[in-house]
């Protein structure tokens, strides 16, 4: 009885109070008012985004983000004027994420995105990038399987094939043969691709420039080489691929390959015919080899500076293709990375001759 008097008491109390309004009535809060304009952040393709594909026509596929403070109303996607894309319905109203528009029929050339959006307010923005569908890669030279340009990217234009980065290798942008990068060698670092596509022929050649940096006095250029099961720490299996490298040579640099038949080493080393001078070191050098079934030829500058005969070269165990490196099948003998810059590496499944040497070079002499 005392409770229930004392309930009674405590009702009769909030009755007076809100009587005489010691306690407020609850109003509608007042919506946060739409300060902000719409954002769009590009995740692909981004301003100067190069396309590179083999095919002449591909797909697109984009990616972008749209965002307001409050509450989106539309997001609309154009390609070079040409709607594609129309969003006004949202999950979370404040943010749209896009991850797979895809656009069929890209072609080669220059092309815009736009990406227009309208919050609930009628603020609006128009976001846009512009980028590039670059023609496919031609081979220039017959027999030509691998071209890597350097321009800012370790990719193999023929295939499309990036390579693998061994620690942080760079580029010149300065200092190039043609277009706008050479590699540029560095302690410690190189670059590699699997050897598919290069090791099905019996002939093999490659052609490049160097601007030769003496220092470390001795370094891989070019190995593609089998494993050594029994040296694995410090590894010299010549009896198969081959290995193009340089050693000092009374301050000059000597420039030699080494090719396995299967069985043994088989040496291409011109002597003093094939060493390059201090003086020469700041210029551009263009080195080439060729390797058939029976002969393979070094050249420097389009010279002949060895050739021999031989029993042919063997490709097996052989799945790395390294550049600028003797690492990591070749460096029993300290032949490591190059220091050098290196430019316009072609790769042929052939063997050329001196006269396709020479037209190479001459077509790329820098200037």
């Amino acid at each position: 009885m005392k409770v229930s008097k004392f309930l009674f008491g405590i009702t009769a109390i909030m009755l007076v109070a809100c009587e005489d309004g010691y306690i407020d009535d609850i109003n509608a809060a007042e919506p946060a008012p739409d300060l902000e304009a719409p954002t769009v952040d590009f995740n692909f393709p981004l301003e100067g985004t190069l396309v590179r594909v083999v095919e002449e026509v591909t797909s697109l596929t984009i990616s972008f983000e749209a965002a307001d403070d409050i509450e989106l109303q539309t997001v609309v996607v154009q390609l070079d004027g040409q709607q594609i894309a129309t969003y006004d319905e949202f999950i979370d109203f404040r943010r749209l994420v896009v991850n797979d528009l895809v656009f069929e029929g890209l072609t080669n050339g220059s092309h815009t995105l736009t990406v227009s959006v309208t919050d609930m307010t009628g603020k609006d923005i128009a976001q846009t990038v512009n980028f590039e569908k670059t023609e496919p890669y031609r081979p220039q030279y017959d027999g030509e399987v691998f071209y890597l340009p350097f321009d800012g990217e370790f990719l193999e234009l023929v295939t499309l094939n990036s390579a693998t980065e061994v620690g942080s290798p760079g580029f010149s942008t300065d200092d190039v043969v043609a277009g706008t990068g050479a590699y540029q060698g560095s302690e410690g670092n190189y670059i590699t691709f699997p050897t598919t596509g290069l090791t099905n022929n019996s002939e093999f050649s490659a052609s490049f420039w160097m601007k030769i940096n003496a220092t470390p006095n001795r370094a891989g250029i070019l190995v593609i080489g089998p494993p050594d099961e029994e040296n694995p720490s410090e590894p010299n299996n010549r009896d198969n691929g081959f290995r193009f490298f340089r050693e000092d040579a009374g301050g000059d640099q000597r420039f030699k390959l080494n090719i396995g038949n299967g069985a043994s080493d088989n040496w291409f080393d011109g002597g003093e015919n094939a060493d390059v001078a201090p003086a020469d070191f700041t210029e551009w050098q263009h080195f080439a080899f060729s390797i058939d079934l029976n002969m393979a030829t070094v050249y420097i500058n389009g010279e002949v500076v060895s050739t021999n005969p031989f029993s042919g070269i063997n490709w097996n165990g052989c799945d790395i293709l390294s550049i600028m490196s003797g690492a990591p099948r070749f460096t029993g003998w300290g032949h490591l990375s190059d220091l050098s810059l290196m430019d316009e590496l072609r790769i042929f499944d052939k063997a050329l001759t001196q006269e396709e040497v020479q037209a190479i070079r001459d077509a790329e002499m820098p200037n």
